[in-house]
């Protein structure tokens, strides 16, 4: 025991040496590329700058991947900050999806015995000892089953738990000014250590799987992987294999306007009929958890991270549309506590209001019976303002300790849904998607029954 804990407390701190080191080398080389720029013209100035934050981003990308864990899931997050990042650091960020190194074949083979009693070969027809994805906590193999089926096959790395709580460990040092101040709350680092740490947790998932699988059977363009419970246990999960493309192989192709539309729409469904009628959600919305199919079909996988919602999403968006703090104080207050929580002081809350006023004047039209319909292909100006308004919120949430821990993951899935959205170029009626998901009759448990959806358009 003594052995083990002096090797995570050493793993501790050379994780912790190597994110120091990063920040210490690109604060290095910003000096060196400020230096230089006294000495160039302004073109060239510009061209510096951009081979600067490429070359920056790409070291950023690689510590991260390989680092794994939270520290590359938060990259994967800020891949996502459309208006904090540069392009470049934005392009080198969204590759870390199944980008980590993997793990040496000899390693996976071992980590699987240890974990299901035999090597990979003595329980499958087929197995690639070559992962085809590797991301933050475990890498996935091709595989086929005794019965002839394809195989999803994720082996965890090792110690990958001890890793996190270790990386959370280091992050609680590094945020206690921020924790005493209230600005950072604690609430929040723990939910969010919560739902990582539970990603580790296969046979969690494999339930997951099962839930979503009911949930979500009412969507008849929805494929969701069915995991082999004899062939799975809390470090190795093996899943049924979901066909299809990624969201920047599927853009590659030029795919039409409509069929655009088609996916976009689907997306939101799905989203929609999750936080909705199962009052779950998949929270994490990156893009390479999602493939797609030439007729429309959408592959949705990788529900480690899933935030059950103990909130009314509908009577938020109600209050939104509605404008319901504008009715009296009361309504107010109720408005406030269930969008930021009951522990923030309401004189505080209610500095936030004329943000969101401007917020709803453009995503929800005052008149309830309007159709909303959103063009994420962007309108500059439009873009421009949301693009104002959401740093103008964030600033004042963090000013004012405005912080929901409740609103962690789900913040991290709206944020991955618009991005994708937005990747996609679609235009949606999102009224009618609304009306669609609120007003389908229930099915069994978990399931939702839908008119049959619109055909593919290619």
């Amino acid at each position: 025991m003594g052995l083990v804990n002096k090797n995570e407390k050493s793993g501790a701190v050379a994780r912790g040496y190597r994110l120091g080191k990063l920040g210490f080398r690109l604060v290095g080389s910003y000096v060196g590329y400020q230096a230089q720029n006294l000495l160039l013209g302004e073109g060239e100035r510009a061209q510096r700058r951009a081979r600067f934050q490429q070359k920056a981003s790409r070291r950023v990308r690689d510590e991260l991947a390989a680092l794994k864990g939270p520290a590359m899931k938060l990259g994967q997050l800020l891949s996502m900050q459309t208006e904090m990042l540069p392009e470049e650091a934005l392009r080198e960020l969204a590759n870390l999806q199944m980008r980590a190194p993997g793990m040496h074949a000899s390693l996976a083979r071992a980590q699987f015995k240890s974990s299901l009693g035999k090597y990979p070969e003595e329980m499958f027809r087929e197995f690639d000892p070559e992962p085809f994805a590797a991301a933050s906590l475990g890498q996935v193999h091709r595989a086929v089953t005794r019965d002839g089926e394809k195989a999803a096959v994720k082996i965890q790395y090792p110690a990958i738990r001890s890793a996190i709580e270790n990386d959370f460990k280091l992050l609680r040092s590094a945020t206690l000014p921020g924790q005493l101040s209230g600005h950072v709350p604690a609430a929040l680092l723990d939910e969010i250590q919560r739902g990582i740490l539970e990603e580790t947790d296969y046979l969690r998932e494999a339930d997951n799987l099962e839930f979503f699988g009911k949930g979500l059977s009412g969507l008849e363009y929805v494929a969701i992987p069915r995991a082999h419970r004899e062939l799975t246990t809390d470090r190795v999960l093996t899943m049924s294999y979901i066909e299809g493309e990624t969201l920047s192989d599927l853009l590659k192709r030029k795919p039409s306007q409509a069929f655009r539309d088609l996916l976009g729409a689907r997306l939101i469904e799905m989203y929609e009929t999750q936080i909705q009628r199962l009052k779950a959600l998949h929270a994490d919305h990156h893009p390479g958890n999602y493939l797609f199919q030439p007729n429309g079909s959408v592959g949705l996988i990788d529900f480690g991270c899933v935030k059950r919602i103990s909130f009314d999403v509908s009577e938020l968006r109600r209050c939104y549309r509605r404008r319901t703090w504008r009715e009296s104080e009361a309504s107010a207050r109720r408005f406030l506590a269930l969008a930021y929580g009951r522990s923030v002081p309401y004189a505080r809350a209610r500095k936030i209001l004329p943000l969101l006023e401007q917020w709803c004047d453009i995503l929800y039209p005052q008149d309830v019976t309007a159709d909303l319909v959103i063009d994420f292909r962007g309108d500059p100006r439009l873009e421009s303002k949301l693009k104002e308004i959401r740093q103008q919120h964030r600033k004042r949430v963090l000013q004012d300790k405005l912080i929901n821990p409740e609103f962690a993951f789900l913040m991290r899935a709206d944020l991955g849904l618009h991005y994708l959205l937005r990747e996609l170029g679609a235009t949606i009626n999102i009224s009618e998607v609304w009306r669609r998901v609120s007003t389908a009759p229930a099915v069994g448990r978990h399931g939702c029954a839908f008119r049959a959806p619109p055909k593919a358009v290619t």
